[in-house]
């Protein structure tokens, strides 16, 4: 079942690459007592992902911060190095947290999985963008197959 604005996040665990190695992040406490403007992309290095995707919440991230958002998080069902090597190369550190899903229990739980079988990626987690405050998504925007639109920054600005 795909989670719904109202529902509470479900506990899965993420991996987010540190200098010292990579670090377990639990849910549960990543997103308490916070806002969170967390979106999903099908994979790092993809093309729309790195052209458009992430670069639009790199430019937007101080507007989004001014509209209350404590943290800007990105993940994909790709591994905590290849996030973090996705990050440096667009000039997301200090902007985006990285926050992999590498076996895709996070978007499996959130019932936003695609299958990406042809085209050699397996099972990843479809391109969305939800607002997360304590723990409870506030908006979900959830793309269909091959569009760009309701997961942007630009269209998450226009909802703070």
């Amino acid at each position: 079942m795909t989670i719904q604005i109202g529902d509470t996040l479900p506990e899965t665990a993420f991996v987010k690459a540190t200098d010292s190695g990579p670090e377990a992040i639990d849910s549960k406490s990543f997103f308490a007592d916070r806002k969170v403007a967390l979106f999903s992309v099908p994979g790092a290095f993809t093309p729309t992902c790195s052209a458009k995707h992430l670069p639009g919440y790199v430019d937007n991230a101080d507007a989004l911060l001014a509209k209350g958002v404590d943290e800007i998080v990105c993940t994909a069902v790709n591994d905590a190095f290849v996030l973090g090597a996705w990050s440096k190369s667009n000039a997301a550190d200090g902007k985006v947290t990285m926050l992999a899903d590498g076996n895709g229990a996070f978007a499996t739980a959130v019932g936003l999985t695609m299958d990406g079988s042809k085209f050699g990626l397996g099972t990843r987690g479809q391109r969305f963008s939800m607002v997360v405050d304590n723990g409870v998504v506030t908006q979900l925007n959830v793309e269909a197959p091959g569009e760009f639109r309701v997961s942007s920054a630009e269209h998450m600005l226009d909802q703070l």
